[in-house]
């Protein structure tokens, strides 16, 4: 792992020579996820430096907080703030050709018209071409709504119908307080609509709330709890879906006993739906893709892993939803970011033109 107390050295503040090899090092890291040594690095620098020159000036990068090594025989690799600076300031960021746009275009779009499935295709592509697992979270319910019906399906499940103004309907499954009657269904409806009405769930949800919760709701005891348990079901992480495809994948990038850790901890973190649901989340609070490069974002802060998020939008410019890659920090960084991007555009077109 990283040493946090380490001093870090900005771009600026190393010299040509420093700056080739330092960007040698880290592409070759990313190329082959191996250490890299000071004789790889004479015969593919270019420069006419011995490998002893070399392997001072890979000591003074490490110095720096920008290099670490493994073992102490073993060669050099970017730390997390090394990745980072190569990212943000070295980093030449290709561009997909029109065979690779075209493909993600008839995958993502064969997958079918509902949302669920565009999706779901997506996190897979993702994957696929990334060597990485794929992540989408579902888009939120962005659309304001026109009405609520509640319909009962057995004695201990009912549909809750959403429709929206835009003529969007929503199905969700619930369960069924005990013992229900048949009015509470609708007193609880109508009491949902006139409070929902022209509005987003997430708008409304907290005062919905606190409505109920200071008894300020004219509601009955059945039809209170059935909107209490709707609430419950509609304003937390569960409410949304993530998808997550190809983990096995990260088992290929395994070339060590501490990989294989590092693997381990990293399903630990996928498991953790909430965790992921907010860092796909913070993709909305930018206009592009972002990366979060191991201990930069607590979840992964133990597998030190690297994510790659953009957001996605509907018709009205709109951010819904995100989508991106996780995988080890070796990840293609020049391929992948242009690769999520894409995908994030065509996910996006795709569900505003369903809707």
């Amino acid at each position: 792992m990283d040493d946090p107390h380490r001093p870090v050295t900005g771009l600026q503040a190393l010299d040509a020579r420093s700056r080739r090899l330092f960007r040698e090092l880290v592409e070759t890291y990313l190329a082959t996820g191996e250490p890299v040594g000071s004789r790889t690095l004479s015969k593919t620098s270019g420069l006419t430096l011995s490998p002893a020159s070399i392997r001072n000036t890979m000591a003074d990068l490490a110095q720096a907080g920008l290099l670490s090594a493994p073992h102490a025989s073993a060669g050099r690799m970017p730390t997390h703030a090394g990745l980072r600076l190569f990212v943000d300031g070295l980093l030449q960021i290709g561009d997909l050709d029109s065979d690779e746009r075209r493909d993600i275009e008839d995958r993502v779009s064969a997958a079918g018209r509902r949302p669920e499935e565009v999706l779901s295709e997506a996190s897979t592509l993702l994957s696929g071409l990334a060597g990485g697992a794929g992540l989408v979270a579902s888009a939120e319910a962005d659309a304001p709504l026109r009405h609520v019906e509640f319909v009962n399906l057995s004695p201990t499940e009912i549909l809750a119908v959403l429709v929206s103004e835009d003529g969007g309907v929503e199905n969700r499954l619930m369960r069924a307080p005990i013992g229900l009657p048949p009015a509470a269904l609708i007193e609880a409806g109508n009491y949902l609509s006139a409070r929902l009405r022209g509005r987003t769930l997430a708008e409304a949800l907290k005062e919905i709330g606190e409505e109920i919760a200071s008894k300020r709701a004219q509601l009955d005891g059945a039809a209170s709890s059935l909107v209490e348990q709707g609430l419950a079901d509609w304003g937390g992480p569960e409410s949304r879906t993530l998808i997550v495809r190809g983990q096995g994948r990260l088992l290929e990038a395994v070339q060590a006993a501490e990989d294989l850790e590092r693997v381990r901890l990293l399903f630990d973190d996928i498991e953790r739906k909430e965790g992921l649901l907010a860092l796909l989340d913070e993709a909305r609070s930018g206009k592009g893709v972002r990366l979060f490069i191991g201990s930069e974002n607590p979840l992964f802060s133990l597998s030190g892993s690297s994510v790659i998020v953009a957001p996605y939008r509907n018709r009205d410019n709109r951010i819904i939803g995100a989508l991106g890659v996780i995988g080890p920090t070796r990840l293609n960084y020049a391929r992948v970011i242009p690769l999520v991007d894409y995908t994030a555009q065509v996910v996006g077109k795709l569900i505003a033109g369903g809707r």
